[in-house]
Order: C-alpha cells, then sequence, then structure tokens
C-alpha cells in the first residue's frame, strides 16, 4: 500500500493562517471595544437642568449679648424696688441675676433677677432667641416672624388687620360713569320724594343723609372695616404695640394665688430681624397690699423692651 507523503509546509501554512486570522480578530475587537467609549470633553451636558434655585439670605445676626449686664444697675433699682431693702450681699446678688442654662449662647440666652420682702416680691426674666432657619428657601428672618406668630397667638393677641383691597366704585347702568349715589334734585338721600337740595324739609327734620325721621341725633357710623371703640377700654389691654422693633405686642394679666395675694405678669414680646427678645415682668402681693398698678407695670416693662431693642441696634 503506497503511503501518503507527508507534506510540513503545507501544514505550516495553515497554522500561521490561522494564527494571522486569530490576531487579527482580536485586534478588531479591541479596536471596537475602544472605539465604543465617548471621551469625558464630549458628554453632553443636560439640557433641562435649570440654574441653581437662590438661596434665602441669612439674618442680621449671628451672635447674642450677654444678658445679666445689659440691664444698667439703674433701671435693675427701678424695677426691684424691694432689693433696696436687703443686706449689701443679697442686693448684690439680686442686681447680678442669675444667667439661663443653655446648650449654645449663640441661639439662644437669659437671665432672671428677683427681690422678696413680706408683702411685695419682683421677678424679672429676660430670654432672648436668634432663629437660624435650616431650609435655603427660607430667610433666617422669616423663620423668625413664624415663630414670634406663634407667640403672639398663643397669648390670645390677635395680629393686626390688614387694609382691604381698593375697590372700583361700581358704574351707572347706561352712562359708564361712577355712580355716587348722590341724590337728584327733588329728592332725599333715601331716594324718597321730599325737600330739594340745600332747603330743610317741610316737617322741620334733618336734612343729612341717613338722618332718622324721627329727629333723634345720628351717631357716626364706623369706617368700612373699623369696629366700633369698646367703651370700658382703657388702653392698657394686652395688644399690638408700635415703634418697638420689627413687630412687638403687650400681655397683662392679672391672676389670684394663694388666699390673699395678687399677681400681675406683664409680657413685651418683640422681633428685630431675626432675633425675639421676651420681657417678662411680674408683681406679686400679699395681705392688704394693693393689687399690683397695671399701667406702672406696663411702663417699667416698655422702657426697658426699648433699652434692650437700642442695644440691638449698636
Amino acid at each position: 500500500m503506497q503511503r501518503k507523503r507527508y507534506t510540513p509546509g503545507r501544514t505550516g501554512s495553515a497554522a500561521r493562517t490561522a494564527v494571522v486570522l486569530t490576531l487579527g480578530l482580536g485586534l478588531g475587537i479591541g479596536l471596537t471595544a475602544c472605539s465604543a467609549g465617548t471621551p469625558a470633553e464630549d458628554v453632553a451636558v443636560d439640557a433641562k437642568a435649570g440654574p441653581a434655585a437662590p438661596v434665602a439670605p441669612p439674618g442680621r445676626y449671628r451672635t447674642l449679648f450677654e444678658p445679666c449686664g445689659a440691664v444698667p444697675q439703674a433701671t435693675l433699682k427701678d424695677l426691684l424696688p424691694g432689693a433696696a431693702a436687703l443686706a449689701d450681699p443679697e442686693r448684690d446678688k439680686a442686681y447680678r441675676g442669675v444667667a439661663a442654662v443653655t446648650y449654645d449662647t449663640d441661639r439662644r440666652v437669659g437671665c432672671t433677677w428677683k427681690a422678696d420682702t413680706p408683702d411685695i416680691s419682683h421677678r424679672l426674666v429676660l430670654d432672648i432667641e436668634r432663629v437660624v432657619s435650616y431650609d435655603t428657601a427660607v430667610s433666617d428672618d422669616d423663620r423668625a416672624q413664624e415663630v414670634y406668630v406663634r407667640k403672639q397667638l398663643a397669648a390670645g393677641i390677635p395680629l393686626a388687620p390688614t387694609a382691604p383691597p381698593t375697590t372700583t366704585p361700581p358704574t351707572s347702568p347706561g352712562t359708564g360713569t361712577p355712580s355716587t349715589g348722590a341724590p337728584t334734585p327733588g329728592r332725599t338721600a333715601s331716594g324718597a320724594p321730599g325737600a330739594t337740595a340745600g332747603k330743610p324739609p317741610a316737617d322741620g327734620t334733618s336734612s343729612a343723609a341717613g338722618a332718622p325721621s324721627s329727629g333723634a341725633p345720628a351717631t357716626e357710623a364706623p369706617a368700612s372695616g373699623a369696629t366700633p371703640a369698646d367703651p370700658t377700654s382703657t388702653g392698657l389691654e394686652p395688644r399690638v404695640l408700635e415703634g418697638l422693633g420689627d413687630i412687638a405686642y403687650l400681655d397683662d394679666a392679672l391672676s389670684t394665688v394663694g388666699a390673699n395675694g395678687r399677681q400681675r405678669a406683664i409680657s413685651v414680646v418683640f422681633r428685630t430681624s431675626n432675633v425675639i427678645v421676651t420681657v417678662s415682668y411680674r408683681e406679686q402681693t400679699t395681705g392688704s397690699v394693693e393689687a399690683p398698678d397695671s399701667g406702672e407695670l406696663q411702663e417699667k416693662a416698655r422702657n426697658l423692651a426699648r433699652l434692650l431693642a437700642e442695644r440691638l441696634e449698636e
């Protein structure tokens, strides 16, 4: 049997061809993989992304003053009259006050003073809070206003009314001009036939607009949106205060303590930017001593609040 001759050239050529094809395929795959990536500088910016939202402005104040040293001694003598009768060490302690315990003196501080005698006692508390908003869309001042409003409503003092919107007077049908409501000649203001303008009616009654026909004196009606003044008002009721900080109110409460004691507590609260100041002044009497006078205590508390407001402006 004739054997097939071995030809090494043919086998080696096939092997080399296979290697070349393998390398070619490998390089092609590598080039394809490399070309599939996109350079960083070619990444397109998302066209839907708008500008960054504006950040609300911070409040005016970053720190708070030391409260116990903020009240002059002359003012403390007026607010704590009983301290004058104390021994020197006790009197000095009363005027020095006791600082409130807080965890961050840049956010909240306070101080308390008191002086007691057998018949009367006084207590003064000062609280100062710096409000900080953690919402970038809400300013510190707006957040402080929210805190202030909650305090005022909790005290039962309504917010100051806002002015009603201005309305356009109705037009007369067919004329296109505002209707003034003025009576036409030969008719009274009520629209009924009667005396002409500028002449008294025949029956002798007043021709003023809205005057009662019975001849009784007319009373002036309150303006639109206003309420008649309370005849028992003394001007010392809890109320909104003007000219103190950005916004302020005063609260006044009289209560009975024990069998024969009475206590009057005055609170003056005001806001300046992102700082809220509360002045609490209390007088308590016992036995036959008269009840604390509202006008005197309110004046003292308001004077101290004005002094502190000036301190914040320094």
